[in-house]
């Protein structure tokens, strides 16, 4: 079941495994880097059926680090497309990007230099959110979005989906999870606002909705589209899997074609608790009862758990991240296994 074909739209997924995106904090003035050629040509040749590129910020604003990856000129644009020819002069599969705007959980460090830091005060930025209130002690407080703003950010979401799609790439996915902007609006751990933006879960799932819409309207039908959303905040009046369910109807509604189901970040220390596979039973509910197509990540490392949770159909295809880093040969080792000659290179049959 786990090598089955998965056809969304016209784009064919050669099976249910898909890498995750996993932020590099490499770019130089928001484009790829050498780094970027060799990683993902890496991932891209471990049997995945589709790459999904790392969080791209779709304005200066929105970044994470000052090394992040961007989308919001056509400097950017034109490097992109410059790495994608070359990656699908190199491989057979899909791929696509991510992509997000920070909000209160920009300008920072890159993580290997300093762990859930703010940069100081020379080489940092600005940041907004839903409302004016610190990520964490030692964090500065973000500016709280106006209304033109809200508008404005919509707009860049808009534009930066229109260069995914001249870039080439096969998906896109809207970022609305890990802490950042559109989670922050959408949590009522972040969300203190009284306006139309605030308060009820319809008001907080507005300004996601909003760019869910413009989004919509310029990304290819025959293409993917999905969204990255929060399955729960863990923690006590935070989001919980009902709002994660009504959220995933709104996007099934709009025309988005999958949601991928993530969990915490809000805050750096929640009561989340990791382990194998820990968001899937999570996921399950919210396909359930959304009756869109879903994926989760969150410590997918074993063959026979990720061969259950497609054969039981928990869920329609797995991303994975760390596991593959850690184990290049992770998928091949899983197709070996299944008897699938046709996705192990002919030079790495006699050692697999």
């Amino acid at each position: 079941m786990i090598f089955q074909n998965l056809k969304i739209n016209s784009i064919k997924l050669k099976n249910r495994i898909v890498v995750s995106p996993m932020c590099q904090y490499s770019s130089q003035n928001g484009s790829p880097s050498n780094w970027h050629y060799q990683h993902l040509e890496h991932l891209s040749s471990t049997g995945a059926s589709m790459v999904l590129l790392e969080s791209t910020a779709v304005d200066r604003l929105g970044k994470i680090s000052d090394a992040d990856m961007c989308l919001y000129n056509d400097t950017h644009e034109k490097n992109l497309k410059k790495l994608i020819k070359f990656l699908k002069s190199k491989n057979d599969i899909k791929y696509g990007i991510q992509i997000s705007h920070s909000g209160r959980k920009g300008s920072s460090y890159a993580p290997w230099i300093k762990h859930n830091t703010p940069l100081p005060k020379k080489k940092s930025w600005k940041t907004i959110s839903a409302s004016s209130i610190s990520r964490d002690k030692g964090w500065p407080k973000p500016v709280a979005m106006s209304k033109l703003q809200i508008k404005k950010v919509v707009q860049k979401f808009r534009n930066s989906a229109i260069r995914a799609n001249r870039i080439k790439f096969d998906c896109l996915e809207i970022h609305m999870a890990h802490g950042y902007l559109l989670h922050q609006f959408f949590s009522p751990i972040s969300n203190k606002r009284i306006d139309e933006y605030g308060g009820s879960l319809i008001n907080r799932t507005r300004f996601l909705n909003e760019i869910a819409q413009e989004v919509r309207k310029v990304w290819p039908r025959h293409k993917i589209l999905g969204a990255r959303i929060t399955g729960t905040d863990h923690l006590k009046n935070g989001l919980s899997i009902n709002d994660a369910i009504a959220l995933s109807k709104d996007l099934k509604r709009i025309g988005f074609d999958y949601v991928s189901i993530s969990s915490g970040g809000i805050l750096p220390l929640t009561k989340m608790k990791q382990k194998e596979a820990f968001r899937v039973d999570m996921a399950k509910k919210i396909k359930k009862n959304s009756k869109m197509i879903t994926t989760t990540s969150g410590m997918i490392t074993k063959h026979d758990v990720s061969e259950n949770i497609i054969k039981n159909k928990k869920i329609d295809f797995i991303t994975i991240a760390r596991i593959i880093v850690k184990n290049p040969r992770w998928i091949l080792e899983l197709a070996k296994k299944n008897k699938i000659k046709n996705l192990i290179p002919n030079q790495y049959k006699r050692i697999i």
